[in-house]
């Protein structure tokens, strides 16, 4: 497979600092090493992202800090992994923080429009990033980011990069939630978006959960987009994230999740959001993103 690599070090769209270091650490921990043993070839290793330091940015509205400069980054990244799917190129981007899925899936939406095809989003993420400037309770577009890219919110975030909804909400799964604000939760059930929380991982068991993903994509989407947040997993596993919670999914369960995803040949494209070095202990969250992206491409155990 032809892989594009793009860096996206932002972390305008959260309040803790740090994770705009994230990509580096995925670097250095071998992720061009890795992809390339598993017989991929990197076509592309870059960064479209060309904006100024946050210290020189205006924060802007309160209910969506850094718009400007977030949606500049993003529709930067849009055109890179539009332009990768027209190529026939597989595009990860790596994080940075969740805001980037913006570009991503405007991005994967414009290609798929193009092409007729179904769009599907597999959000690994303890939050539900479903939030509007309407129900935010932070002002972080980290916490906006899908409900803008399924058409909720602010018009500058719906119609980045072209003015339309880029995925329709009945085609979003999320998997391993366990903290969801008052608003976004509202948000998300008149949406119609399915949800797996922690809760009913412990209920029905990881395997039961994989088997109803696989289902749901396979009847529904022609091609998946996958976004990782490093903090669905439980801190003990990968401690160098923004927003660390207990009670998180295990590495062996996230790894199975990207594995199995990998064997339904739908996943268009992908990124691993939220690592941040300043945090990590020996940059384990970082070796584990590289994992993470071995598994959904192709990397078995035996």
């Amino acid at each position: 497979m032809n892989i594009n690599v793009f860096e996206m070090p932002i972390d305008f769209g959260a309040s803790r600092h740090g994770s705009d270091m994230g990509p580096s650490a995925i670097r250095l921990a071998g992720i061009a090493d890795k992809l390339t043993s598993l017989g991929h070839k990197i076509v592309k290793y870059d960064s479209p992202m060309k904006i100024s330091p946050q210290e020189l940015e205006e924060q802007g509205n309160p209910k969506a800090k850094y718009l400007v400069p977030i949606v500049k980054a993003c529709t930067q990244l849009a055109a890179q992994v539009d332009e990768s799917l027209k190529n026939g190129q597989f595009p990860l981007i790596l994080g940075g923080d969740h805001s980037i899925v913006l570009g991503s899936l405007a991005g994967v939406a414009a290609h798929a429009k193009r092409e007729n095809k179904r769009v599907g989003v597999l959000y690994v993420d303890a939050h539900g990033d479903f939030n509007t400037d309407e129900t935010t309770p932070s002002g972080n577009i980290h916490g906006e980011c899908l409900a803008a890219s399924a058409g909720l919110g602010l018009s500058e975030l719906t119609n980045l990069y072209f003015d339309s909804q880029k995925v329709d909400p009945k085609n979003i799964c999320f998997v391993g939630c366990r903290d969801l604000d008052p608003g976004e939760k509202r948000l998300m059930k008149e949406s119609g978006v399915t949800v797996f929380t922690m809760s009913d991982i412990e209920r029905q068991g990881f395997p039961a959960i994989v088997r109803q993903v696989l289902v749901f994509f396979k009847t529904r989407a022609d091609m998946v987009h996958v976004s990782f947040d490093m903090d669905c997993l439980d801190p003990m596993f990968a401690p160098g994230t923004g927003i660390p919670l207990p009670a998180g999914m295990t590495n062996r369960e996230a790894l199975l999740l990207m594995e199995e995803m990998s064997k339904t040949g739908l996943v268009s494209s992908a990124e691993i959001v939220e690592v941040n070095p300043i945090l990590d202990v020996r940059n384990q969250t970082a070796i584990l993103a590289v994992q993470l992206a071995a598994r959904l491409l192709g990397e078995t155990l035996y």
